[in-house]
């Protein structure tokens, strides 16, 4: 390989946060999460498809939402090569991606370190300012692996922190497993964990109050 090729590829994974989580891991965690045949699951940062395709062998519907060109297109072309056709390719941030609609719908992913709040927000903000996130939509669980700090953060009981507290009367956090560093390629300097997130049924809030709720503990928060 070339030294141009390399640099091109390093600088993609720092600019990116590209630490791509091992096959067989993201196998056993895809096992684990109990997902059944024909259910609809967005895949966040979608990278070499260690999730993407061990979900398509459950046969699930994948939306694999992948942020970088090149690996879109390995991604794609490696779907038509194993003949799936319950895994769509989608080339685009996240953030800049509208969750589906009127179809509940799963979330599993890897989260770049450097993103991740971003990323949660996206998923599960409420109310007016969520965007193209989850306003309205129906997300019913998430799998997610993010930095072990930030999922022993986000799942503490009670709530530490002002997005937590605004995000509990919708949502519940645990953490499933802590994934050593040395899972993934390149290995990262930090451990990470499974943050499960699950919509509360029933809420201890309308939807409708998402707002008001925000406003009212950002005001008690300071």
């Amino acid at each position: 390989m070339s030294a141009d090729r390399r640099t091109r590829r390093d600088e993609r994974r720092r600019r990116l946060g590209q630490n791509f989580l091992k096959p067989d891991v993201a196998g056993s965690i895809v096992d684990d999460a109990g997902f059944r045949s024909g259910e609809l699951v967005v895949e966040v940062g979608a990278g070499a498809g260690a999730f993407t395709f061990a979900l398509a062998r459950h046969g699930v519907e994948v939306v694999a939402i992948e942020k970088d060109p090149h690996w879109a297109g390995h991604l794609r072309s490696e779907a038509s090569r194993r003949g799936l056709d319950n895994v769509r390719i989608v080339c685009r941030d996240l953030l800049d991606f509208r969750m589906p609609r009127g179809r509940p719908y799963r979330v599993v992913g890897s989260l770049p370190f450097g993103a991740t709040t971003a990323v949660l927000r996206h998923l599960f903000d409420l109310g007016a300012s969520a965007g193209a996130g989850a306003n309205g939509n129906g997300l019913t669980r998430a799998d997610l692996v993010v930095q072990w700090e930030v999922a022993r953060k986000r799942a503490a009981t009670p709530p530490t922190t002002l997005l937590s507290t605004t995000w509990a009367p919708w949502w519940c956090f645990d953490v499933v497993r802590r994934i050593p560093a040395s899972s993934f390629r390149p290995v990262p300097a930090v451990d990470a964990g499974v943050l499960r997130v699950t919509r509360r049924r029933p809420p201890l809030l309308p939807e409708q109050m998402a707002d008001a709720y925000a406003d009212f503990v950002r005001r008690e928060w300071k």
